[in-house]
């Protein structure tokens, strides 16, 4: 995939206020102790396929039964994972509705909208982080291009086209970052889901991908794909052989893809505290070490303090890189 001010916080109370406030406490403070009493659900917002769906439904799988309750996976794709983010932003801080979030819904989304129907700093709060996503720029297996000089060569005289998982997504954004960064052109196309960009760069529809290590990795070892750079600090223990892109000169084009989870501002602090402890008891379980491991993907135990603070640091890079790139997503 995809490096920040702190996530500021509503009213608990959330307009309950005075005496109304006082007089509710003994029934919120006991829907807490019997708290969760039906399923969950986590509200994703891309399609099904990609790397956002396949790690929260494995999370999903390892929470629910130590809650105690299924997790419900619901797939909401839509307006740059908008419509997800703002059905949950307007849901009951109460614990039962989480969102599966990412660079794009936390930190790109208020620098590319004029208007949110929601906002991630003061809407949201997080519960964890679930790792950080490697991305890799690739190209087919059979492209005259050999290596990232020649991909730069080769955009002198044609841009070549570049596909994404979406508009707005940490590889669109990477990517762009990357072109200011490194002097030259591509052409962005994008596609609903990292899975559909790269069979159509299997086809030949598109030039090159930009794609995360969950979806890249397998298309990289089986030869299907030659991968120019990784856009990381080191290389991908997964794909030892793809230099990044520092190595190669340019030291400041680092970005990732990477995800997590939030709820609705104003859930009680135990239950936040509750889901915090059960993701990363899910994130520990040998399935899916064992899937980050294959894939390349690089975890970090985060509380929900120290991940608003990382989502603090990503605002002050990426918002205001995001606003000098002119990039908008409703103009």
């Amino acid at each position: 995939m995809l490096t920040r001010p702190t996530l500021t916080r509503r009213s608990l109370a959330r307009g309950a206020l005075g005496l109304g406030a006082a007089s509710l406490a003994p029934s919120f403070a006991q829907a807490q102790g019997n708290w969760p009493d039906r399923p969950l659900r986590l509200i994703i917002g891309y399609p099904p396929g990609g790397a956002s769906d396949l790690f929260g439904r494995m999370i999903a799988g390892q929470m629910g039964p130590r809650l105690g309750h299924n997790v419900v996976v619901e797939n909401r794709p839509g307006g740059g994972a908008v419509v997800a983010s703002e059905a949950v932003a307007r849901s009951a801080p109460d614990g039962n509705t989480l969102l599966h979030v990412d660079n794009g819904i936390l930190v790109y989304n208020p620098a590319l909208y004029a208007r949110l129907p929601y906002d991630p700093d003061k809407d949201l709060a997080g519960v964890g982080f679930i790792g950080r996503f490697p991305l890799f720029l690739v190209v087919k297996a059979d492209s005259p291009i050999q290596d990232l000089a020649g991909y730069i060569a080769a955009s002198k005289a044609k841009a070549p086209t570049y596909g994404t998982p979406a508009v707005a997504s940490p590889h669109h954004l990477a990517m762009e970052m990357f072109k200011r960064r490194a002097g030259f052109d591509a052409t962005h196309v994008p596609y609903r889901g990292g899975p559909a960009a790269m069979q159509d760069l299997l086809a030949g529809t598109v030039d090159s991908v930009v794609i995360d290590c969950a979806t890249g990795t397998a298309f990289i070892a089986d030869g299907r794909v030659r991968a120019l750079c990784v856009l990381s600090e080191a290389r991908s223990p997964t794909s030892a052989a793809v230099p990044t892109a520092r190595e190669l000169g340019f030291a400041n084009a680092i970005a990732y893809g990477w995800q997590g989870i939030c709820v609705p501002i104003g859930t009680p602090a135990p239950v936040v505290s509750r889901l915090s402890a059960e993701l990363a008891r899910a994130i520990g379980s040998d399935e899916v070490q064992a899937r980050f491991t294959t894939l390349g993907i690089e975890r970090a135990n985060f509380s929900p303090a120290d991940f608003a603070a990382f989502v603090a640091r990503e605002n002050a890079e990426w918002r205001p890189l995001i606003r000098e790139l002119g990039i908008r997503l409703d103009s």
